[in-house]
């Protein structure tokens, strides 16, 4: 199973988030309805199957509204999950579990959403030695989140951010003039523990890239049979990595020509959220 995040990194986007619900005056509903000391017990239930992550985000989202309260995590993040599998159990104050209810699922069916979806895409290339990678289109705000639940859904993080690796996009080789001249000045640049990436949209960038040394190379939107033309000519010169309109049904072949890496932006820009309730039992 995946590691799990520290609370310590998990804590301050469970806070805003209740802030943001809770606004002005907290959950009227709650007070008005419910007596200050009324107890619930609750069971957290997926309505449809997947893959589970982020069930730390539920468990702060009530310790932060009621500290004594009882959460009992039933399933481990990167667990498949059948409809109807029960995540976890929590008992507490009545008017903290309801004020914390929509956050908690909020972050919950999230992350679930994004490992599924994950799960989904490292199944279809099984096999073939490629291995699912995400992108840096995530939600503002909950990156850490989100590339732990592609790890949960056995994917592997690409960089975090614009600052742990060097990634040459086809704006900066414009800006620089030329793909040689940018990898050039990438690896002067480069201390020895930061790897440098260069994105290629042709077979005629490939060799030019190469031969100053990148340890990435990405092939944005090839097609498969320049995808397989380009493995041959790297003969292990650099990781390949295969990117640009990757879905589903397309992904086993683009595996199959031989690429190392597959960056897919629909892990995180485009995963829905898994439909996941909460039920008083």
């Amino acid at each position: 199973m995946t590691e799990p995040l520290p609370d310590l990194l998990i804590e301050p986007v469970v806070r805003a988030a209740l802030a943001e619900d809770l606004g002005r005056a907290g959950d009227v509903t709650a007070m008005a309805c419910i007596d200050a000391d009324a107890r619930l017990s609750v069971a957290f239930v997926a309505r449809k199957p997947g893959v589970a992550a982020g069930l730390a985000c539920a468990r702060l989202a009530l310790v932060a509204l009621d500290p004594e309260a009882r959460f009992e995590t039933l399933v481990a993040d990167g667990a498949p999950l059948a409809a109807g599998s029960v995540l976890a159990r929590a008992q507490g104050n009545a008017r903290a579990i309801l004020s914390a209810e929509r956050t908690g699922l909020n972050l919950l069916g999230r992350l679930c959403g994004v490992a599924t979806l994950t799960r989904s895409y490292v199944d279809a290339v099984e096999g073939t030695g490629a291995r699912i990678v995400d992108t840096r289109k995530t939600t503002p705000g909950l990156r850490h989140l989100e590339k732990y639940a592609v790890r949960c859904g056995g994917g592997v993080n690409h960089r975090f951010g614009l600052d742990d690796a060097i990634l040459i996009k086809d704006n900066h080789i414009a800006a620089c003039g030329g793909v040689a001249e940018a990898v050039r000045r990438a690896r002067a640049f480069a201390g020895h523990l930061m790897k440098v990436e260069v994105e290629v949209d042709g077979l005629d960038q490939l060799e030019d890239a190469l031969r100053h040394g990148p340890d990435v190379v990405m092939l944005d939107n090839f097609s498969l049979e320049d995808l397989r033309t380009a493995v041959a000519a790297a003969k292990g010169r650099a990781v390949l990595e295969a990117s640009g309109g990757v879905n589903l049904e397309s992904v086993r072949a683009i595996a199959e020509t031989g690429v190392d890496v597959i960056s897919v932006g629909a892990l995180t820009h485009s995963a829905a959220a898994l439909d996941i309730g909460l039920d008083a039992v």
